[in-house]
């Protein structure tokens, strides 16, 4: 990891920082129509999975796994989807999203679906209570 690690600028923007786990930075999407979590690993200069080295793909697969069970438990989705798409965002960053068959985009992915629907502050808080305390076993473990 990169003690000169910089968020990019449309993750920083779109998004607010929830924790750091050992590798990778959590960031909700300010898009309160779906439960739209990022994981970021905490690396320079790298735009996909594979230009990790072994130990980080491990772990970015760790806190991934985590993260998607935490969040379906709580959020009692039908589908995770997980993707790291970077077409637009080179940095590497993982998408996880809670789907529902009866949500508005459903089956297809949400990406220019709709407009964005930002979080009020109260619901931030709400989320952030919800799914920090959840998560204590990525955030305790080793950096």
């Amino acid at each position: 990891m990169s003690e000169q690690f910089k968020l990019h600028p449309q993750l920083a923007n779109d998004c607010f920082v929830m924790a750091d786990f050992p590798l990778s930075r959590l960031l909700l999407c300010n898009d309160s129509a779906y439960p739209w979590f990022i994981l970021v690993p905490k690396v320079d200069g790298i735009q996909d999975i594979y230009q990790l080295d072994w130990q980080q793909q491990q772990q970015l697969l760790n806190e991934s796994s985590m993260l998607s069970e935490v969040l379906m438990q709580e959020f009692q989705g039908d589908k995770m989807n997980v993707a790291a798409l970077g077409n637009v965002v080179s940095q590497l960053h993982l998408h996880h999203i809670v789907r529902y068959e009866k949500d508005a985009c459903w089956p297809k992915p949400i990406w220019g679906q709709q407009a964005l629907t930002p979080y009020t502050d109260s619901e931030l808080e709400v989320i952030k209570s919800r799914i920090i305390p959840k998560l204590s076993a990525i955030l305790l473990s080793d950096n």
